[in-house]
């Protein structure tokens, strides 16, 4: 089984790329996606406080792609759900390059919007803050609808 989730924050805004191309009937297919680095806070502390992390490349396709356009920003605090996607090219200088992502299936706020900071710093990660209930917010509160 291919499944990954995590917790993090954004290191920098969201990248958003539009792809066009033709789909079997030769009309003109657009596809949206938003890739973006996750720093994941490693489950201990050193000695003397500091925190370690992990950098995860994401991307996300369609809808998932939409929202982290419209509501994700450098330091928001997400947790993600997805599959590694593991892949390979050759750069300019004829080197293979190995690489692997994230490909997100979901995506939700990890804090409540009074606790996000625009432009956070992505260096804090506090792993102790609770998921965002949404359970209890109105219709007008929520991000997507």
């Amino acid at each position: 089984m291919n499944k990954v989730w995590e917790i993090g924050r954004l290191t920098k805004e969201p990248e958003i790329r539009y792809i066009s191309k033709k789909n079997g009937k030769g009309e003109e297919e657009s596809t949206v996606t938003a890739s973006y680095t996750l720093a994941v806070a490693r489950g201990y502390r050193h000695e003397d406080g500091q925190q370690d992390a992990d950098f995860f490349r994401c991307v996300a396709f369609g809808k998932n792609a939409e929202f982290a356009e419209k509501y994700l920003y450098k330091g928001t605090k997400i947790a993600i759900s997805g599959h590694l996607h593991s892949g390979s090219y050759t750069n300019k200088d004829g080197v293979k390059v190995y690489t692997v992502n994230i490909i997100v299936e979901q995506h939700e706020f990890a804090e409540s919007k009074r606790d996000q900071t625009p432009g956070g710093n992505a260096g804090e990660i506090d792993m102790d803050t609770e998921f965002l209930d949404i359970s209890k917010m109105s219709e007008e509160e929520l991000p997507f609808r």
